[in-house]
């Protein structure tokens, strides 16, 4: 059964910064198209980034020039560097996995932005 844990998330004062992690296994990670979307109460699941198995990335206008996404196909692992947080940041944050038409979710971890 393919498993996404995601971690990192957590409190922080706006302008600051945090790391989301998620650890996917059961899957041949390289092959597989990773991002992390973003949830808030009573709106849809929304992109937030993505990135391919050939390491092209794509951002969300909201947060281009703010967050990174990038992958370690070793660790199989895909990481959210998200800085300069702003309070709109604030959500759920799942991390997906997709090849053809197969798509897997993580449990999703909460980042609140607030002082």
């Amino acid at each position: 059964q393919v498993q996404l844990v995601e971690s990192g998330g957590g409190l922080v004062q706006p302008g600051g910064s945090l790391r989301l992690s998620c650890a996917a296994s059961r899957i041949n990670f390289k092959d597989y198209a990773m991002g992390w979307y973003r949830q808030v109460p009573g709106k849809q699941r929304e992109l937030v980034a993505q990135i391919t198995s050939g390491g092209i990335t794509e951002y969300a206008d909201s947060v281009k020039g703010r967050f990174t996404i990038s992958r370690d196909n070793a660790k199989n692992t895909v990481y959210l560097q998200m800085s300069s947080l702003e309070p709109e940041d604030t959500a759920v944050y799942y991390c997906n996995a997709a090849i053809s038409t197969y798509m897997y979710w993580g449990q999703g971890t909460q980042v609140t932005v607030s002082s």
